[in-house]
C-alpha cells in the first residue's frame, strides 16, 4: 500500500464539561462526554522514497513543524524505529482543513488522531489502539479520544476514557467568529474549578427514556469565554431560542441538539449572515474505522 486517501477527521462536541479541580502540575481535573459528529477535515497520505515527513499545503497561522499532524508523524515514525530498528519511509500528508481552529471541535487534535491511524496502518507498524492513544497523549488530551473512536465519558486530563451511549440526534453549529485560546480560559481567575464529580450512570440515566433533547450538566468554561468573547454569549443566546444551546470544549462554537435533519434545516435557514452556521449527524464510531 503507498497511499491512504480522503481520511475523515471529524469534528467533537462536548455534551457536558467539568472542572473538578487542579492538580499540582496545573492540569485540570475534568469530567465530559465527547460526541464525534460527521464533519470532518479530510487528510490524505502518500508514502515517499526517502524518510522526510511533509505536509503539502499551506495552513494559515500553522508552520507544517509545528502542526499536530506532523509532530503524530514524528513521535509513530520515531516509534516504529525503536520497535523494529528500521525507520518507516516518508510521507506527504495533505490536509483538507474545514473544521475552525479555536472552535472547541477538536481539529487539530483530530487531524493528529487521524494520522496517527492512518501512518499505523500505512506503515504496517501494528500498535494497538491503546498503544496509539498513549503515544498520542502528551500532543493533548482530545488526541486519544479520537483514537478511542466512540463517544466517551472522560475523566482525569480527559484521558480515562470509557464508552457510553449518548443521544442519536442531529445539531446546529455556530461558528462565531472568534477563535477562544484554550490557554487564556483555562487560566481565568473566572474559571469554576469545583464542580461536584458525576457518575457515568448520572449521564445515561438523564438521557434514558427522554423525548426532550435537553443537555446533561453544562459547560463550565462557557462562562469564562462569554466574558472574554462577547460574540460567543450572543451565539448561545440566540441558538438558545431552539433549545439548550451551549459551547463545545474552551470555545467558540456553539450548538443545540436538535431531534432531524429537517429541523436543523429550518434553524439554519435562521442563522445571521454574520455567523457560520452548519448541521452534523451524531456518530457512534469513528468513520475512519471502517476505511482501515
Amino acid at each position: 500500500m503507498k497511499s491512504l486517501l480522503n481520511c475523515p477527521a471529524p469534528a467533537k462536541l462536548n455534551l457536558f464539561l467539568h472542572v473538578n479541580g487542579r492538580r499540582a502540575d496545573g492540569y485540570h481535573l475534568l469530567q465530559s462526554v465527547f460526541q464525534i459528529i460527521d464533519r470532518s477535515d479530510t487528510l490524505h497520505f502518500s508514502l515517499r522514497d526517502d524518510q522526510e515527513l511533509h505536509r503539502t499545503n499551506d495552513i494559515e497561522g500553522v508552520p507544517a513543524e509545528q502542526d499536530l499532524v506532523i509532530r503524530a508523524a514524528r513521535i509513530l515514525q520515531a516509534e516504529v524505529l525503536r520497535r523494529t530498528a528500521a525507520m518507516p519511509p516518508g510521507v506527504n500528508i495533505t490536509v483538507d482543513k474545514i473544521l475552525p481552529m479555536g472552535g472547541g471541535l477538536g481539529g487539530g487534535s483530530s487531524d493528529a488522531a487521524t494520522t496517527f491511524m492512518a501512518l499505523n496502518k500505512l506503515w504496517n507498524a501494528g500498535l494497538t489502539r491503546e498503544e496509539l492513544m498513549a503515544l498520542a497523549l502528551p500532543l493533548g488530551a482530545d488526541v486519544p479520544f479520537f483514537i478511542f473512536g466512540e463517544t466517551g465519558f472522560a475523566e482525569g486530563v480527559g484521558e480515562d476514557l470509557q464508552p457510553v451511549a449518548a443521544p442519536d440526534c442531529w445539531y446546529v453549529v455556530i461558528e462565531p467568529g472568534v477563535a477562544c485560546p484554550t490557554g487564556q480560559i483555562f487560566t481565568s481567575e473566572h474559571l469554576t474549578r469545583n464542580t461536584p464529580p458525576v457518575k457515568m450512570s448520572d449521564f445515561s440515566s438523564y438521557h434514558a427514556n427522554r423525548q426532550d433533547l435537553r443537555q446533561f450538566g453544562k459547560n463550565d468554561l462557557q462562562q469564562v469565554a462569554c466574558r472574554l468573547f462577547p460574540q460567543v454569549a450572543e451565539a448561545v443566546e440566540w441558538l438558545g431560542a431552539y433549545g439548550d444551546a451551549r459551547m463545545t470544549g474552551s470555545g467558540a462554537c456553539v450548538f443545540v441538539a436538535v431531534h432531524s435533519e429537517e429541523q436543523a434545516d429550518a434553524v439554519l435557514a435562521k442563522v445571521p449572515a454574520a455567523w457560520t452556521g452548519w448541521k452534523a449527524k451524531a456518530l457512534k464510531r469513528h468513520p475512519i474505522i471502517a476505511k482501515l
